[in-house]
């Protein structure tokens, strides 16, 4: 039987077509009307009027910290249930990133321990600046209240929308909720340009100066002229046509992985097995669907199964290890950590990919509980 992949690249609707229209055109290089196209066609789709296209989630991340000052001497309040990249874009810039840990409820940024970092960070004179919030798994952060925190303290907010992209947060799209968003388009996504990723802003100097910076921020003159540091993080046309085909099929593909989620939800509705909540103020796309496990009342704990699965040469994958417990950030302060410490011991990732079947996924579920012995 062929191995089940946690969140593969899923083809099935327009990419050949429109791929073989930028091949065709010999227009393969960064920049070109695909690109163009994307970045409009996703703007749409997440409410935004300002987007720029770029070569990865974390070129992102890095551009809109560049562009909203974020330099050294700073310090960036950041999710600490997350992956490196999140805090990684922060030290790029210079800037210290300290972790603030995740809300039982949701899984996102505890807004409680937010504040009380930020504060004292002050207190010790640090130079706090902004809040890199992420949407974790496709959950949307409560950003009514965040806007509100981040407001009363004049800090900057940064959405990590990585992996929300389809997500809804009080009936909006996911991506419009902080000053500027990033999204991931990387090859497990729940859509690909193999390697890519998008800017966001209601504020189109912000994403512009961003375009700017993207292209070696090159001088608008006939010679190479520059004036600020620049980088190299401009997306393909090539690539960008296989972005504006999958975002077409978008819908389908949040509704697949919902499935899917809800499916597995039905089919392990056993003791001590519990699946990420959802938040009341929003819709998940299901990215990834994630269950917790209290080995005591399951019978095996989460690197047992995850052993099992992988015997059936299936993959899965633990949560991200938080911030705090990383080596690289060891000594980079951070307030709580318990929750997403916690979840880590006894949290896995199960294979979601949106073309996942029926009965792939009876494999899955079948590994799970023989894992029990």
């Amino acid at each position: 039987m062929a191995r089940i992949l946690l969140s593969p690249p899923h083809l099935f609707g327009r990419e050949r077509e429109l791929v073989a229209e930028a091949l065709d055109s010999n227009w393969i290089a960064p920049l070109g009307p695909q690109v163009d196209a994307f970045e409009a066609e996703l703007a749409v789709v997440v409410g935004v009027p300002h987007a720029v296209a770029l070569s990865s989630g974390t070129a992102a991340l890095h551009l809109a910290l560049v562009v909203l000052g974020i330099g050294a001497g700073d310090e960036v309040a950041c999710s600490g249930f997350t992956f490196a990249a999140s805090a990684n874009a922060i030290t790029y810039t210079g800037a210290t990133p300290f972790f603030v840990d995740a809300d039982e409820a949701t899984w996102t940024l505890d807004l409680d321990l937010l504040e009380r970092g930020i504060v004292e960070r002050r207190a010790a004179g640090a130079n706090v600046r902004a809040v890199v919030a992420v949407d974790l798994y496709g959950q949307c952060c409560d950003y009514d209240a965040l806007r509100e925190l981040c407001e009363r303290h004049d800090v900057r907010l940064v959405q990590d929308a990585a992996e929300s992209l389809g997500s809804t947060y009080r009936g909006a799209p996911a991506g419009g909720q902080g000053a500027l968003a990033a999204f991931s388009f990387n090859g497990n996504k729940i859509i690909t340009t193999s390697g890519g990723g998008m800017l966001v802003s209601e504020n189109g100097g912000w994403v512009e100066h961003a375009r700017k910076l993207s292209t070696q921020a090159r001088e608008p003159v006939a010679h190479y002229e520059h004036l600020e540091v620049g980088f190299n993080y401009r997306l393909s046309n090539l690539l960008a046509a296989l972005g504006r085909a999958q975002l077409e099929t978008l819908p389908d593909r949040v509704a697949a992985r919902r499935r899917i989620r809800d499916r597995y939800r039905e089919l392990l509705d056993v003791p001590g097995i519990a699946f990420m909540p959802e938040a009341a103020y929003g819709t998940t796309n299901a990215w990834l669907t994630c269950l917790v496990v209290d080995p005591e009342a399951f019978g095996a704990d989460r690197e047992r199964i995850r052993l099992a699965l992988e015997d059936e040469d299936i993959e899965a994958r633990p949560l991200w290890k938080p911030m705090h417990l990383q080596p690289l950030f060891a000594s980079h302060a951070s307030f709580g950590g318990d929750v997403s410490a916690r979840l880590f011991e006894r949290g896995l990732c199960l294979p979601s990919g949106s073309a996942l079947t029926d009965g792939e996924q009876d494999r899955v579920v079948a590994a799970i509980l023989a894992s029990r012995g």
